[in-house]
């Protein structure tokens, strides 16, 4: 029998699984945002130039990006807390792997391929547990469990710099590597959502058709939907992803050194970070509020947010000064908090909530490509022209870029719901997309009028 669609409860246990996505984003994403902290070390410790080390994060960002998949099949699979576990128990094992200081090669099988496997199998399980248990609340929910992310960056950059003077490098990931095993207590939270049992004298006749309906069958065994590689607007969006990721991961690993170039001493290096990542709290929070309250179409705000984050990058080398590298470092932080609160809700917009697991693994697969060549192709810039500048450079014109995409996303599904030519079968948006257009619902035609039916369901 086909699995019943389960209304999402907007509250009650949701609020137990945000807060468990807020401990799970910190334990990955908040740990891999101060890894530029361990770059110089690293560095100076094996004798390589900036563009080999770089290879180590850019390892690790690949490898959370080509998981995503994998870790959204297992999800439909399994269950969002098995893979959360699993993910603590790997990420955890990376850590300690890589305090033991073996060789460079080791450093890119623990630090990068097991750490990023154990940060994907986390991320995204928690990720589409926050999506599933909210609707209407969605945008903020997914605000308020992604901060954790800052919460967690803020703190632990003076932490993990007190960690590497009073343990060394090799020290303090070993200590990281006990924290990750928190992960699996996050993990034992996250309770599935169920079905409500029904009766066979309580099926409709709809539930009657369902059942007996021609490929039925089949959809009882898609784990995962490849076939939303035929939809226009997730390419363009995965377009805009790859962009987006080569430039995203290159400001947190260069700004300690840039600021260490410009004579700021370790310390004063560190709390670039965390003025950064507090400022990124600030920027989800306001953002996901902004959202939640449909003033405008969450691509349209993503256009905007991506476009400012890489003028902001643009102009951040011009300033030489350490109060100009924190003020820039702060405009940035919040934007590209303003960039996540809606990043990946907006998924929901593009291919519906029945298949978003589908759509998100697919688009953090894609974004691995940008992920795993951006850091090292602005490491290369950096070593050929002697200046940490060039890497900022080559981040912002990579987000301007990707800005054109979401612009593009946007505008070709307005124009389905205007002219209605997409069917309920094709995933139309959800209807929170549609509350927020200005076009006129009543020239919609069949398909964009079954999206909103189906998600007005959900409401109910």
């Amino acid at each position: 029998m086909r699995s019943r669609k389960v209304s999402p409860p907007d509250g009650g246990y949701g609020w137990v699984v945000v807060a468990s996505a807020f401990l799970t984003m910190g334990l990955t994403a908040g740990v891999m945002k101060n890894i530029g902290l361990f770059f110089l070390d690293i560095q100076q410790h094996f004798g390589v130039l900036t563009s080999t080390t770089s290879w180590i994060t850019s390892t690790t960002i690949a490898m959370f990006h080509l998981a995503a998949p994998v870790a959204s099949a297992l999800s439909m699979r399994f269950s969002q807390r098995v893979v959360i576990m699993a993910g603590g128990l790997l990420a955890a094992s990376g850590m300690l792997l890589a305090s033991l200081d073996l060789s460079l090669p080791w450093m890119y099988l623990s630090l990068g391929i097991l750490q990023g496997t154990g940060i994907a199998f986390s991320w995204i399980p928690a990720n589409s547990m926050v999506s599933h248990y909210f609707l209407h609340w969605r945008p903020f929910a997914y605000a308020l469990a992604s901060s954790g992310e800052c919460v967690f960056a803020i703190m632990f950059s003076p932490f993990f710099q007190w960690l590497i003077d009073a343990y060394t490098w090799q020290g303090a990931l070993l200590f990281i590597g006990g924290f990750q095993l928190h992960l699996c207590v996050c993990g034992a939270l996250m309770r599935p959502l169920e079905a409500p049992a029904r009766g066979a004298d309580l099926e409709t006749k709809d539930d009657l058709l369902d059942r007996h309906a021609p490929g039925a069958a089949a959809e009882e065994t898609v784990i995962f939907h490849w076939s939303l590689l035929r939809k226009r607007e997730l390419l363009l969006y995965i377009a805009f992803a790859i962009l987006a990721a080569a430039g995203f991961f290159i400001p947190p690993l260069f700004l300690v050194p840039f600021a260490a170039s410009l004579g700021m001493e370790h310390y004063g290096a560190a709390s670039v970070l965390s003025a950064l990542a507090f400022a990124d709290l600030v920027g989800r929070l306001a953002c996901g509020w902004l959202a939640n309250m449909r003033l405008m179409r969450n691509l349209q705000l993503l256009t905007m947010m991506v476009t400012m984050q890489g003028v902001v990058l643009l102009l951040l080398p011009v300033g030489r000064s350490a109060w100009a590298l924190l003020a820039f470092s702060s405009l940035y932080g919040f934007l590209f908090g303003c960039v996540v609160a809606v990043h990946v809700t907006a998924i929901v917009d593009i291919v519906g909530l029945e298949r978003f697991d589908s759509g998100l693994g697919l688009f953090m697969l894609f974004r691995s490509i940008g992920g795993f060549v951006g850091p090292p192709a602005a490491g290369w810039l950096v070593d050929q022209t002697a200046d940490y500048g060039a890497a900022f450079y080559f981040s912002g014109i990579c987000l301007v870029s990707s800005a054109l995409f979401v612009l593009l996303t946007d505008l070709l599904i307005k124009k389905r719901q205007v002219g209605g030519t997409e069917g309920a079968a094709d995933a139309a948006p959800s209807a929170e997309y549609t509350k927020t257009s200005t076009t006129d619902e009543k020239s919609g035609m069949e398909g964009s009028a079954c999206s909103v039916k189906e998600d007005e369901n959900h409401v109910t």
